[in-house]
């Protein structure tokens, strides 16, 4: 039995096993991803992140790799394409049942599952599965697929502006389209787009897809006017958000309100030595930042540690007064 069960192998997560190790804690990472990273790997491993500290930009892939440096040094152990099915109390703490019926128990647990299972929102048009992979992406994986001539942008939010500002060097026209006039992307970025060569184009959706085995070109519909537009088009990234589904965390006895876990200010859920740490835990002045939710997985790591040991003290000391790593990484099971 491990002090702590993490699930959730993100940047969250990860900082979480950080801090456990600093405290002297054991630990079990759990993802149902074959990677680590969570979002940043799965859906934008070549996105720049600006806003962590430490860095004035970094791609995504480089902070995982950073993070995953960083968590896995105290010896954590990490299981991943295994989905949590089931939640289970036992004698001195908990156990969590996988898809594959894999059993692993520790004494707290934290869970830093994002948002939970996601899949990118689609167009919605009839034929959208046959350009998948053939100048049609759902957000950007390689960057190489959209070196082309003509880039379209679908989007209004932080990705969409993020991706505009980063591919249109590459592109010899970059259009970007939004169903609205108002964004929800940072005001410095936005205006990054509107200083630049993108063709930023509002109250505009796609209506149709056209080409001979991949896309050569879109229909877009202005949103009041209904009149439709015909523009070549060799590449496009749709950046319209996610579904998100917590699945059978639903069913685990939690307090939920939407596709959050409420969350006391120790990080706690209702069921005592269960906690949750970034997007997935909702508290009153809640914000739904990395750099928030790394500071959340060190409140629940720490309140985790006085539930283990009543006589531990919730505020560990700076990190340059504790002990340093001093023990071997196992491999990564999957």
């Amino acid at each position: 039995m491990k002090d702590v069960l993490i699930l959730g192998g993100g940047p969250v997560g990860l900082f979480a096993a950080y801090y456990a190790g600093l405290r002297q804690m054991s630990v079990t990472i759990v993802d149902s991803l074959p990677e680590l990273g969570g979002q940043l790997t799965a859906l934008y491993p070549e996105k720049y992140i600006y806003d962590m500290p430490g860095f004035p930009k970094v791609l995504a892939k480089d902070l995982v790799r950073e993070m995953a440096e960083q968590g896995l040094q105290y010896g954590a152990e990490v299981f991943l394409d295994e989905r949590c099915e089931s939640l289970a109390e036992i004698t001195g703490g908990f156990e969590i049942t996988t898809l594959s019926g894999r059993k692993l128990q520790g004494r707290t647990v934290i869970i830093t599952a994002g948002v939970g299972a996601f899949s990118p929102r689609t167009l919605g048009l009839e034929n959208e599965e046959l350009f998948l992979g053939k100048g049609l992406w759902y957000g950007v994986r390689d960057k190489s697929n959209f070196a082309v001539k003509n880039l379209l942008i679908v989007g209004g939010g932080d990705s969409a502006f993020d991706w505009s500002l980063a591919l249109h060097p590459h592109a010899g026209t970059t259009t970007q389209i939004h169903r609205r006039d108002v964004f929800v992307a940072h005001e410095d970025t936005v205006r990054q787009v509107l200083a630049s060569p993108v063709n930023l184009r509002t109250f505009y959706e796609v209506a149709e897809l056209h080409g001979n085995g991949r896309v050569e070109a879109v229909t877009i519909r202005h949103m009041k006017t209904k009149e439709t537009e015909r523009i070549p088009v060799d590449a496009i990234s749709v950046n319209i958000g996610f579904q998100a589904d917590l699945g059978p965390l639903r069913h685990w006895g939690l307090e939920i309100e939407g596709n959050q876990i409420k969350v006391n200010e120790r990080r706690e859920t209702n069921r005592t030595g269960v906690f949750a740490a970034g997007d997935i835990a909702q508290f009153e002045g809640k914000l739904r930042l990395l750099a928030t939710g790394v500071g959340e997985a060190c409140t629940a790591v720490c309140y985790a540690k006085t539930r283990i040991d009543p006589s531990a003290h919730a505020f560990p000391g700076h990190s340059t007064n504790l002990p340093p790593p001093s023990r071997s990484i196992p491999p990564i099971q999957r």
